[in-house]
């Protein structure tokens, strides 16, 4: 429990700092219009980079497993991985599908 209580600060502390750094680094019009503080505009620059990564992790997902349509831009499926999929759940394809769209909405809401 003491090192997950450590990591969790180290984590922590590791994020504060990547803020603080990026907000030194840059100051975009968006920060000198009065409207967001330079902390603010780190804080939203660290969570549109983790919403890209998390869109990018769950749409590899969705590559191989999800539903293949237009909603969602990408892959073929992987018939032999959906198949095993579909013993767990048989709607895994459209839950992994909606999660994907979700995630897209999220990345495009927090650059906006």
């Amino acid at each position: 429990m003491k090192k997950g209580v450590l990591a969790a600060g180290a984590a922590t502390a590791g994020a504060g700092l990547l803020a603080t750094r990026l907000s030194a680094v840059s100051h975009g019009p968006e920060e000198k219009s009065g409207r967001l503080t330079p902390g603010d505009a780190s804080i939203l620059r660290f969570l549109a980079a983790a919403e890209i990564l998390e869109n990018r992790s769950v749409a590899q997902y969705n590559e191989l497993g999800g539903i293949q349509d237009s909603e969602v831009p990408g892959g073929s499926g992987s018939p032999l991985y959906t198949a095993a999929l579909k013993v767990l759940d048989a709607d895994m394809d459209q839950y992994i599908h909606d999660n994907t769209e979700d995630e897209l909405t999220h990345e495009v809401f927090i650059n906006a």
